[in-house]
């Protein structure tokens, strides 16, 4: 994807927009300084050239009853093309993965699984262990979040 470029204007939007996805477009507009169509434009350009990627609702996993954060760090038997898209297809189908990423050291995947409590890791453990071509999990329970951000650093982007 081509790099875009963007101005102050636009990484107002973009901070606005990452504080509250649901401010209308007048809201959006007052706050930046634009008028409504000025605005509209430049979120559809945004959206357009793939700097909004998406617009979501963040739920509380502490008020559905999945405090827990568990990091799986998870081990192929092989790093075959077939192997690691086997895998990733069926860890995709995981509900309780949050975060999938493929790693470049001593493991393969690293993992963001959210649970109830110690007796739900072992159950969503045993589906990983089944995934193809796993060889190891190892698994870390977090203690206590001590930073959760949904918001992209905006300073120095053009």
């Amino acid at each position: 994807m081509p790099k875009v470029q963007i101005d102050d204007i636009d990484r107002s939007i973009l901070k606005k927009l990452q504080e509250n996805g649901r401010l209308s477009n007048v809201q959006l507009a007052a706050a930046v300084g634009l008028s409504e169509s000025a605005c509209l434009r430049r979120v559809k350009l945004l959206e357009e050239n793939g700097i909004i990627d998406r617009y979501v609702m963040l739920i509380n996993q502490v008020a559905i009853g999945k405090p827990h954060n568990v990091f799986v760090r998870v081990t192929l038997d092989g790093q075959q093309r077939e192997k690691l898209s086997a895998f990733e297809a069926e860890v995709s189908r995981v509900a309780e993965v949050m975060e999938c990423y493929l790693m470049a050291g001593d493991f393969d995947y690293l993992l963001r699984v959210i649970t109830r409590d110690n007796a739900d890791y072992v159950r969503v453990h045993n589906k990983l262990t089944s995934l193809p071509g796993v060889m190891r999990v190892q698994s870390s329970f977090a203690l206590k979040t001590v930073l959760e951000n949904t918001k992209m650093p905006l300073d120095g982007i053009n």
